[in-house]
Formats: structure tokens, sequence, C-alpha cells
């Protein structure tokens, strides 16, 4: 007797089964997220997408939603910091007071900055330094590569894009001549960030006695939650005494710009002396997770002095971190501000604690300026930014949309004698999940430098204002609700 199948009973059991669980499933991930006492808006925002998209929403919080926060994958990293850091931290925080360089009142009035990134992040306060500003790839990348040219010991890069083309093609031919000449060359780069990056670029590097390796490497189609942490950073490091640390990667529209959007504007730093010491640290850090290579000859930390004065502390932070330190950092400046606060970012979507610091100190008279550029590489981004900016203008934060192209700066100036230049936007991915770096800089020359160009891109901005900004139409308000559910997914 010939067993005869109901297919279509079979598959509509199969289908129930599935949806029971998917359904189990499903309260499993949310009920995780809620154990994992994130905070409620971000715990909010993952139930709503696993809720608004069945399937597609589990998938995204496999690969993007899991907190590893000091868990497994980052424990090998911890065992490359260098203990003698806590030591010279712990120093210098006993004799803060002492230190020469706080003689001055305002540079003083930034005590309390300084302990906190010596708790936070260890990043030790050094005072020799010449540090020169460059505003665009053009000012960038020339004195890059003279940089490059004169290597004699080594070289260590550290890019979150690196990608074929003009600026990639001369990078290759100065690293490989250098690597011939005997020089070391080791380079990391972000693997989900240079993903457009060709194989026979890193194997010519590699055949031509370079070190490179990638971070975190991400195999698709396997996605794993490795995704979501990246490096962002943007480091080179030559001879311990010369280091390139800001916003520019090795893509040739950093350059160039984008036809859609114009020329691009931003900001890097060169600076010689003893913090490119504090940069050669992160780098050595990184390279021993990437490599599990400790390097620790005294040629890699010079501490070269140099006869310019300016004070400067290098911080880190990353998903490997105890403590937020670079938005630790953005929130102390903030709030301590007495005169003025110039902020310009390319992804303005901060979390509660720095929203509620900006429009605090505009509303104690402060002058809070926010420079965002008017048009964006980012559609989702972008939206986000802008649901933003109604809360802002009534607390009485001025916002200006620059009109020169994509400014992708990522700078903030305070009070005329303190300012940060770095990797890190103002938004929760910088602040939580991406490997950053900024400089710290508490020096007046060096501060209204920034701020002179800061003032000057206001020129080609566009000044928005609170009557005007709340007659925009319904779908734009539509479009910025929703993309600001998401901001802290982005």
């Amino acid at each position: 007797m010939l067993l005869t199948i109901n297919w279509s009973e079979f598959w509509f059991n199969l289908f129930e089964v599935l949806a029971v669980l998917y359904v189990i499933t499903i309260i499993s991930t949310v009920i995780i997220v809620i154990l994992e006492n994130r905070s409620p808006v971000k715990s909010i925002s993952w139930i709503l997408v696993l809720i608004l998209l069945p399937v597609l929403g589990f998938i995204f919080y496999l690969v993007f939603g899991q907190s590893f926060r000091r868990r497994k994958m980052f424990s090998m990293k911890e065992l490359g910091d260098m203990k003698w850091l806590q030591v010279m931290s712990q120093d210098q925080k006993l004799h803060l007071d002492k230190n020469r360089w706080l003689k001055d009142e305002r540079i003083h009035e930034k005590k309390n900055l300084m302990t906190l990134l010596l708790n936070n992040s260890k990043a030790l306060l050094t005072g020799y330094n010449r540090v020169k500003i460059l505003n665009d790839g053009k000012e960038t990348f020339p004195s890059i590569f003279k940089a490059l040219r004169k290597a004699k010991d080594h070289i260590h890069l550290e890019y979150y894009i690196i990608e074929d083309g003009e600026l990639a093609s001369e990078l290759l031919e100065i690293l490989m001549q250098k690597a011939k000449e005997g020089v070391e060359v080791r380079v990391i780069y972000d693997d989900v960030g240079s993903w457009k990056l060709s194989k026979k670029y890193v194997i010519d590097l590699q055949q031509a006695g370079v070190k490179i390796h990638a971070f975190l490497p991400v195999r698709f189609p396997v996605l794993t939650s490795r995704v979501n942490y990246r490096n962002h950073r943007k480091i080179i490091v030559i001879d311990g005494d010369t280091a390139f640390v800001g916003g520019l990667n090795f893509a040739d529209r950093y350059l160039h710009g984008i036809p859609e959007i114009g020329s691009w504007r931003d900001t890097h730093l060169k600076i010689v002396g003893e913090a490119a010491s504090s940069l050669q640290i992160v780098f050595l850090i990184d390279w021993y997770f990437v490599r599990q290579e400790v390097l620790l000859d005294q040629k890699y930390l010079p501490y070269k002095r140099v006869k310019q004065k300016c004070l400067l502390q290098i911080t880190a932070s990353g998903a490997d971190s105890d403590w937020a330190s670079i938005m630790q950092a953005y929130f102390s400046a903030i709030t301590s501000a007495r005169r003025n606060v110039y902020i310009s970012s390319p992804y303005f979507m901060p979390n509660g604690s720095i929203l509620m610091a900006l429009k605090t100190s505009a509303m104690s008279g402060v002058d809070v300026r926010v420079l965002l550029p008017k048009k964006s590489d980012s559609y989702m981004t972008y939206w986000g930014t802008l649901s933003y900016i109604e809360e802002l203008l009534e607390a009485g934060v001025r916002i200006f949309f620059y009109q020169g192209g994509f400014n992708h700066s990522k700078i903030m100036m305070v009070d005329g004698i303190m300012a940060t230049v770095g990797t890190a936007n103002m938004d929760v991915r910088s602040f939580e999940q991406n490997f950053e770096v900024n400089a710290l800089i508490y020096d007046e020359d060096t501060t209204l430098q920034l701020r002179a160009r800061f003032l000057s891109d206001l020129k080609d901005s566009e000044e928005l204002h609170l009557h005007e900004w709340q007659n925009r139409s319904k779908r734009q308000r539509v479009k910025e609700s929703m993309a600001r559910l998401f901001t802290p997914l982005l």
C-alpha cells in the first residue's frame, strides 16, 4: 500500500512550526535586549526593528545589535595595553597642580578635562609639540607623502579606508620603496571600511616586505557581529616623532570631492614631538590585537621633544574600552565651557547626554554654534541629523548649514583655549562602537587658528532660524522622525 502525502497539509504544518519557533526566537531576543541593560532608547529601537521587520530585523540584530563591550572578542586586545601607562598617568594626576603648563589660568580651567582623560583612557599630557593644521586634501596628502618619503626607521599606518585610486597608488609606491630601503612598514586597514581595496594591492605590499593586516576581518556571506565594530581611526606615525591624525582617508573623494555634493572640506593634524609617541601607543596596541606581536623597543616611543610648546592629550576609545572616553571628553568640554563652544561634525546624531549638554550650555549663556553639511553622503544619517535641529534651536544653539561642498571636519573649540580634532563623529556609533582617536589640544594659538577657519566656513554657510525651521513640510518631519528611530543603530 503506497503512502500518500498531503503536501498542502505538510507545508501548512511546517509553516506553523516555523512560525512558532520564530515567535519564540523573537521573544527570547527581546528578553536578551532588555537584560543587556542598554539605554532605554537603544533597547526600544531594537525591539521596534525586531517587530516591524520580522525576518530582516532578526538578521540585523545578529549582525549589528549584540553588545560585546569588554567581552571575549576583545579580551586579547586588553593584553596589549602597556601597564606602565597606568603608572605614568597616575603620576601625572598626582602632580597635575604642579604642572608648568597649568600656570596659564585659562588652561588651568580645563584641569578637570585633563584629569578625566588621564582616568578614562590613560591619555598622557605632552607639552613639547609642533602642530600644523591641514584644512583639506590638497594640504593634507602632499604633507603626508612628503613625510613618508623622509622615513628612516619605521612607518606605522592605520586607516579606516584605503581605496584603490590615485591616492592609494601613490601611497603604494612610497610604502613599497621604503620597505625595499629597509624601513619597517606596518599597515592596519579596516576590513569593512576598505572593502573596495583590491587583493592585488595587499599582495603587492606584502611582496615588497610591508606587514599589512586587516582589522577584524569579515568574511561574507557569513555575517558576524564583527561587522558592527569597526576601526575608524586614521593614524600615521613616522620614526616615532612625526604623526598625522584627523578626518581624511585614502580615497580619491577626500581629495577631489564628489560631483553630487561638491568639494571635500576636512581637517587633519600634523604633529611633531612628544604626542607622536602617544599616537604610536594607540597603533602598537592595535598591532598587538591584529598580529599578537609586542613591539616595545624604545625606538618606537622616543617621546622626542621639540622647541615649540603645545599641550596635547591623545585619547582613544572603542568597543574594548571600559569608558566611552571621547564622548565623556565632549561632555566635559561642553558643560565646563564659560564663553563659547564651536562644533563641526559631518554626522550629528548625539546621545541624550551630549544633547542635554549642548542645550544646557546654550541656555546658560554660552555661545554654542554647530556647523553641519548642507548635503551629505549618507541619506539616513542626513535625515537623522535634521531631527535634532528644532530642539537645539529652541534652546538657543545656533545651527549653520555649510554650502561650500561637503564638510567632513570633526572638530570642536571651547573658550578659545581648548580644541579637539580627530576621527570621532558626534554620534552614537563613534561614542560606543567604533574604534576612534582624537587629539585634545590646550593651546591658544592652535585653537584660534581652528576657530578662524571655522568662522570662515560660517561665511559659506546658511544660518537656520527657529521660526523658519518650524515651517518645514510635514513630509520632511515624517522623514526626520523615521530616521531618528534608527539613529541609535546607525
